[in-house]
């Protein structure tokens, strides 16, 4: 079955340089905020922003959302400081840290083992603090097993389309849309990749951001791409684009009512009140194992989403 975990289907990016954004993010009704010290944040002001992120995190009402922090990757000079600050000003309010541009597992496993000694240090539950990774690059897509692989800590595998776009000289300005000269989908196998490391180690597959902020239809259409394969959830860059996230990377009522009613049937028939019977008709669907399999998958992720069901099954009288 495929990895659940926390509900991830929107997951907002807020620059740590701006209190305002720091304060509004915790009412917005995003799955994940993810508090960036990276590309969002200017050199200059990184520092301050490290401390912006840590009251945040200890002083704001976060209620229902995954806390993340992004780090700087580890080929600049900032992210030793950025990982020992924040963990020691906010571990304990901290789900996990987001690390960029990740190109082997050895960057994983330093990560991993600041975290262990941090956590002792500060008399954290060690392990607690987990670590999503993002593939920006040809290097991590590569070596994206392995660091699927490299620590438990690991909860998610981020696309990064920008910085990967650039890394392998793509021919377009525009992050995350189709390319007109190109006949097909040319982030297919990226996101496949992506996914099957994933779904291989039981994380969850995040799709990165839509850059065109106002055009809500043009990001569902985006996400539909990613939903239909098995993403868990995108990146949103504004508020306009949570709701649709959310709702895209939910299944349709009527998808999670008929995977409710196949768990309730098979687990009916199957039984000994039901017949024990492996393979048995459910209206005009022949249902068996491998369909309680996929039924699993759609009703783990409407029930994360807080879904209800509007349908029940009803036993055949003898």
């Amino acid at each position: 079955m495929a990895a659940v975990g926390r509900p991830r289907r929107s997951c907002l990016a807020v620059p740590g340089s701006s209190v305002k954004m720091l304060g509004k993010a915790q009412g917005l009704p995003a799955d994940q905020v993810f508090l960036d010290l990276e590309d969002a944040v200017a050199p200059l002001a990184k520092p301050d922003a490290r401390k912006n992120i840590v009251a945040a995190l200890n002083e704001g009402d976060w209620s229902g959302k995954t806390r993340v922090v992004r780090v700087n990757d580890l080929t600049t000079p900032w992210t030793y400081r950025d990982v020992i600050d924040v963990v020691e000003g906010a571990g304990a309010n901290l789900d996990c840290i987001m690390l960029p541009k990740v190109q082997n597992a050895a960057q994983v496993q330093w990560l991993d083992l600041t975290l262990t000694q941090l956590e002792k240090t500060l008399g954290l539950e060690v392990g607690r603090i987990g670590i999503e990774a993002q593939i920006e690059n040809a290097a991590g897509l590569v070596n994206v097993d392995a660091i699927a692989a490299a620590s438990p800590r690991v909860e998610t595998i981020i696309f990064g389309p920008a910085d990967f776009m650039a890394s392998i000289n793509m021919k377009s300005l525009v992050v995350g849309a189709l390319i007109p000269d190109y006949p097909g989908d040319p982030y297919h196998y990226i996101l496949m990749r992506i996914l099957m490391a994933a779904r291989m180690h039981d994380k969850q597959a995040i799709d990165g951001p839509f850059l065109q902020i106002r055009d809500v239809d043009a990001f569902r259409e985006v996400a539909k791409r990613s939903a239909a394969l098995g993403f868990d959830g995108k990146w949103v860059l504004h508020p306009g684009q949570i709701d649709a996230a959310n709702e895209v990377y939910s299944p349709a009522q009527a998808d999670y009512d008929h995977a409710e009613l196949i768990l309730d049937a098979y687990e009916h028939y199957t039984s000994e009140a039901g017949g024990k019977l492996g393979a048995v008709m459910l209206g005009d669907e022949m249902i068996d194992e491998a369909s309680r399999k996929m039924a699993l998958v759609i009703a783990a992720k409407g029930r994360a989403a807080g879904m209800s069901r509007t349908s029940s099954f009803t036993p055949p009288a003898e």
